[in-house]
């Protein structure tokens, strides 16, 4: 009886957590602004067999989907040789999508999302963890993933405004 008691106290509290608006390794973002349009950006971001070019956490990443909308699935491949499936679970075309990689009893959720205001556009990269073991995943990859974010947009503005 205790367990469950504690069990149901673990997830209530992940809940919790996950839902106030403070960066932490359980969900972060990052955002700059560019020069570039938002198309740009966009155009970039779509391109899934281009996300080495600019995200240093993958080796490769493929599109299995014939388009990117909603759905669509593929693989990422981390620097380590991990191959991940992920699905668009979320897509409003040249503004935001969200795409969910499954994680044992959790999943990982990455949107990205596009602003524009006046001539400059402020894209958006943000991640979490989500699930029973939320709170594991997000202490063995938060750290690492949100140190990677700053530069990763970074390579994003310099591709876009070429």
């Amino acid at each position: 009886m205790r367990f469950i008691i504690y069990f149901i106290l673990v997830i209530m509290s992940n809940t919790l957590v996950a839902q106030t608006k403070e960066a932490s390794n359980k969900h972060f973002w990052y955002s700059l602004e560019s020069t570039a349009s938002p198309e740009e950006i966009w155009n970039i971001w779509t391109d899934v067999s281009q996300w080495k070019d600019w995200d240093s956490g993958l080796k490769d990443a493929e599109l299995s989907s014939t388009d990117f909308g909603l759905g669509a699935t593929g693989f990422i491949y981390s620097l380590e040789g991990r191959k991940s499936r992920f699905k668009i679970v979320e897509f409003e075309e040249g503004v935001s999508y969200t795409f969910k990689t499954n994680l044992p009893l959790g999943g990982l959720y990455v949107k990205r999302y596009l602003e524009q205001s006046g001539d400059k556009t402020k894209f958006t990269h943000e991640v979490w963890f989500k699930g029973i073991t939320a709170g594991i995943f997000s202490r063995m990859f938060g750290p690492d993933f949100r140190k990677m974010l700053p530069e990763v947009l970074e390579q994003i503005r310099q591709l876009a405004e070429k």
